[in-house]
């Protein structure tokens, strides 16, 4: 590819790591966060819409409690979220209006993003500020979360806000210059990964572990995101947030970073949706023969064809589906609860009404209500 994805892309989401907006855990760097909005303002001035997810609400709290090190209660870390969150977003909008640019706070967790309606008003919410010219910055609600209801990194936030308002491309942010083919600091013959497809199982192999001691995520984290915004068609761009006008240069066409490329179709909404769930109340294990069938005939989940039903669920439920392997294959709204399930597995489905009494469905998930991952 001779141009950067983001040359043509209209919709955008960009997502900033903590340790850039924080300088490493020290504060905000608002002399960094002025140069993001000034170039933010650049690809307005494109016509393109921009999305900012932001790390930094934690990390802002800690350095204005005066804690070093991140805590691990979840009371404290909320606690933190919410000191910092003031910080964090009143320095955006500072920024922001230096350009004439309207910015507005949205928090969220999975469960906004779980629940269908939910979800449907947040995509309204967000659609609306971009038709306004308003910058939404996203970040997750630190101060409520738990570990049920989180999305846990902003990564994964970033890919879900891309999916959810179908932006074409994301572009996150970091504090390396891309994806190495190894940890190049420890592996002198590491080779930078200039473009390669999202999605690709290679990169997850490439990479390493967990990053800094301010944030979450790691470059694994970064490819699993580039993987999910890719079901929506979004491509991605991992970039160092350190590299000079940045947004501006690949606004511009210019080749930045590793650019990871989606090639799927985009998945229709409902089936987005149901992809995107992080959280299941149950799972389902299929035999081979389901698992192909699912898979390569896009044929619905018969009782027939599930060898164990895992979890406590009602009907109408989202659960996933695992192949023999325990490899999560598919995402889709159960038809029965998960007692009911169990009595009727590994039966034919004429059968299913001599089990329970009655017949709803004769399949366990329909096809029209499955998303394949």
């Amino acid at each position: 590819m001779t141009s950067s994805v983001i040359a043509s892309a209209r919709r955008l989401v960009v997502k900033v790591g903590s340790s850039l907006v924080t300088n490493d855990g020290r504060g905000l760097d608002h002399a960094r966060l002025a140069l993001w909005a000034e170039q933010i303002a650049k690809l307005i001035a494109l016509n393109k819409e921009i999305v900012l997810v932001s790390s930094g609400a934690i990390a802002e709290g800690m350095q204005r409690l005066g804690w070093n090190k991140r805590p691990r209660a979840l009371n404290e870390l909320q606690a933190a979220a919410a000191v910092g969150q003031m910080g964090l977003i009143e320095a955006y909008e500072r920024s922001f209006r230096q350009h004439n640019l309207a910015s507005a706070q949205i928090l969220l967790t999975h469960a906004d993003l779980a629940d269908r309606e939910r979800y449907l008003n947040a995509r309204s919410t967000l659609r609306t500020l971009l038709a306004l010219k308003v910058i939404p910055i996203i970040n997750e609600n630190d101060t409520v979360t738990t570990d049920e209801i989180k999305v846990g990194d902003n990564d994964t936030l970033g890919a879900l806000v891309a999916n959810l308002i179908e932006a074409d491309a994301l572009i996150i942010l970091t504090d390396q210059p891309g994806l190495y083919t190894a940890d190049p600091r420890k592996n002198p013959d590491a080779e930078f990964v200039h473009e390669a497809v999202a999605g690709d199982p290679k990169l997850e192999e490439m990479a390493g572990g967990a990053g800094s001691s301010v944030g979450t995520g790691g470059m694994l984290t970064k490819i699993l995101a580039a993987k999910r915004a890719a079901r929506s068609g979004a491509h991605t761009v991992i970039v160092s947030g350190r590299e000079p006008d940045v947004l501006a240069r690949l606004g511009a066409g210019e080749l930045l970073g590793t650019q990871l490329i989606a090639t799927q179709a985009p998945l229709a909404a409902r089936h987005q949706w149901l992809a995107d769930h992080l959280q299941v109340v149950g799972k389902l294990v299929l035999d081979a023969g389901a698992a192909h069938a699912l898979k390569t005939q896009g044929k619905s989940l018969l009782p027939i064809g599930v060898v164990e039903v895992i979890g406590d669920f009602q009907r109408g439920a989202i659960v996933a589906c695992l192949d023999e392997s325990g490899r999560d294959i598919a995402r889709g709204l159960v038809n029965y609860s998960a007692d009911e399930a169990r009595r009727v597995i590994r039966k034919p489905s004429v059968e299913i009404e001599a089990m329970l009494g009655y017949v709803d469905e004769p399949e366990l998930i329909h096809r029209d209500n499955l998303a394949l991952l």
